[in-house]
């Protein structure tokens, strides 16, 4: 492509952008394509720093040189080993750096990267390989090497298993089984035989080609494999870079699964176009820990995070001396007047501000210090909805935190709030290049360079995706203000239409309760039926505060929700949320689910989002039980 011909460009953070968001033909600093952006940025950056790590408890840097080194000898090592141009390899790993150069490596070549959650058992990765005929599968230790030994000989398309980690596989001699050294060691001697082979491979790339496959979350059936091109991709950094800028200077977490689209973006390929540093978490276990440690500039989470550490706060509250818990009080309470001036663009009067700045350095300094906090200038949240109440209470601890909202087929990001236009109770507005509409039905429709291609090796599915006339359906029902925020109203499958015949929508119902400390999640239940309970998971962590302190005796998570005097305090949180919405929409009963979900489970999705149908198949001795 010759630069003369491409159209004009506008400087953001120091990244160069076509001038008009969302104009093709698109490039990034003069780049068309993910790995052509990749090249150039290492090329620029060398010894910087690009990635850190935890090795034997220190975080230890890698540099763009070792970032563009890894990948080059991953991507020529898997073109000897056979892999062509258009085909998938499918990553099993936690997060790490790895990571991120496989996805660099495979793309490089024009392969395709397709990421897959450790969560997911040995069938589920079957049905993975075999849909997307994956290649080469990689896997980060012994126990994701089980997964695929317990699956061989139903994946037989695939060429090599390429393991990360040694440890316990010292042993091991299988066919098509290979350590990560010795893929490295094969790029490096495709390397010393053809120099400049990655180089001329990352040029073979179009900016229409498929750069890599995302499966959906499949709340509703199988997952789908969404097919996201490199301009799909590069459509998405432009949109964060004007909605999201990345600085240079930045310090970024990864904690949130690879395989998601949000993290994709927020810790490969935004940093690519902003060169910050990203921080790898130790593991989901340590995210906590990990967040104290690196004090990120920015951090995006899904709401399940952000409850956490909210939760987390109260039990310190709670063990907090008379004096503490007062000073707390009076801090959040100066906190939220101050938010309500912020949140509505109006300046914080005199009088308030001063307050303000005396509970700061007493009290919410401390606080963000003690979280990790401190130095985040944004912080965002997305995936699933959030309670307005804790979007304020972040920015009453002087937290800015915003929601957005984006799908896989978005490539991730479609509508944002920003720290200058913020409207809470709204996922913002659409993103610069995004265009935006709402149906006649009432749904969300979304158009713009940034929207995938469609699903792999599936045209029915990708047909009912699309409106005849283009556009995206999102299958969330919403509305649009006069300043052009996008409100969600609910998803189009999961409205509530009760007996007496009044629709409902879910969503905001379980979104309050959620801001409970005590309840971690809900379903709100009710279709053709005369009224609404819930299904309703407990917050392990404070509800057993809760019996410690209050001495009632439990033996186990079963017992502990079965305890009169814990029943008695959710029902107590349940009509608290009632007494917030009309008679119709407030919930006559609720059930308590008694085990403990993880990803493992067939209720949640790898992202922890409920799965309704499977809660309300599997819970459904509850729900006749409440309406009998």
């Amino acid at each position: 492509m010759n630069i003369s011909t491409l159209p004009p460009q506008t400087t953001i953070n120091g990244i160069r952008f076509n001038a008009t968001p969302g104009q093709r033909p698109l490039v990034v600093d003069e780049c068309k394509t993910i790995c052509e952006l990749f090249q150039k940025r290492c090329a620029n950056l060398g010894d910087r720093t690009a990635h850190r790590e935890k090795d034997f408890g220190i975080w230890k840097p890698y540099s763009w040189a070792d970032y563009w080194q890894h990948a080059k000898w991953i991507g020529l090592a898997l073109r000897k080993l056979g892999l062509q141009r258009g085909e998938v390899v499918s990553i099993l790993s936690e997060d790490r750096k790895e990571w991120a150069w496989f996805d660099m490596g495979i793309q490089g070549v024009g392969g395709i990267a397709s990421g897959v959650y450790t969560t997911d058992s040995a069938n589920q990765l079957k049905y993975l390989i075999n849909d997307s005929d994956s290649r080469f599968l990689i896997v980060e230790n012994e126990e994701h090497l089980d997964k695929y030994l317990e699956i061989e000989a139903d994946v037989s398309g695939l060429v090599n298993v390429i393991i990360l980690e040694d440890e316990g596989l010292h042993d091991l001699t299988h066919p098509r089984c290979m350590m990560i050294q010795d893929l490295y060691a094969l790029g490096q001697q495709v390397e010393a035989e053809e120099p400049e082979r990655f180089e001329a491979e990352i040029a073979l790339a179009s900016p229409q080609d498929t750069a890599l496959l995302v499966y959906t979350s499949g709340t509703t059936g199988m997952p789908k494999g969404a097919m996201l091109s490199h301009e799909n991709i590069l459509a998405a950094i432009e949109c964060g870079a004007h909605a999201l800028p990345t600085l240079d200077s930045d310090e970024q977490l990864c904690f949130l699964p690879l395989c998601h689209i949000l993290e994709r973006d927020v810790s490969v390929y935004f940093p690519l176009a902003g060169k910050c540093v990203v921080n790898f978490a130790e593991s989901p276990e340590t995210v906590f820990a990990n967040l104290q440690e690196v004090s990120p500039s920015t951090f995006i989470a899904v709401p399940r995070v952000w409850e956490k550490i909210f939760s987390q706060v109260q039990i310190l509250v709670q063990d907090a001396t008379p004096a503490g818990r007062a000073a707390y009080g009076m801090a959040i309470k100066v906190g939220l007047a101050r938010a309500e001036y912020v949140l509505a663009g109006k300046p914080v009067p005199a009088a308030i501000a001063a307050q303000f700045w005396l509970w700061d350095r007493l009290v919410l300094r401390n606080l963000r210090r003690m979280l990790g906090l401190d130095k985040m200038r944004r912080g965002g949240t997305g995936a699933a909805p959030i309670s307005t109440e804790l979007l304020k209470w972040y920015w009453a601890i002087g937290v800015s935190l915003i929601e957005g909202f984006g799908m896989t087929e978005t490539s991730g990001l479609a509508t944002l709030n920003t720290i200058k236009g913020n409207k809470i109770g709204t996922i913002g507005r659409a993103v610069p290049g995004n265009d935006i509409r709402i149906s006649a039905e009432g749904e969300i429709q979304l158009k713009g360079l940034n929207v995938f291609q469609g699903y792999w090796r599936n045209n029915s599915k990708t047909a009912e995706t699309f409106t005849a006339d283009g556009w995206l359906q999102t299958g969330d029902m919403g509305e649009i203000d006069d300043e052009g925020y996008v409100k969600i109203t609910g998803r189009k499958k999961d409205i509530i239409i009760t007996a007496g015949g009044k629709n409902i929508t879910p969503a905001e119902i379980e979104s309050r309760l959620k801001f409970s400390q005590f309840i971690s999640d809900a379903v709100i239940i009710g279709d053709k039926r005369k009224y609404l309970t819930a299904l309703i998971m407990i917050d392990q962590e404070n509800v057993e505060k809760f019996a410690q302190d209050q001495k009632i005796p439990f033996s186990n998570f079963a017992s502990l929700c079965a305890a009169p005097e814990v029943l008695q305090r959710i029902k107590a949180e349940v009509d608290a949320v009632n007494a917030e919405f009309a008679r119709v929409e407030q919930i006559k009963d609720f059930r308590l689910i008694d085990v403990l979900l993880t990803a493992d489970d067939d209720e949640l999705t790898a992202t922890m989002k409920l799965k309704r149908s499977f809660v309300e198949k599997k819970h459904g001795h509850l729900i006749e039980d409440m309406y009998n």
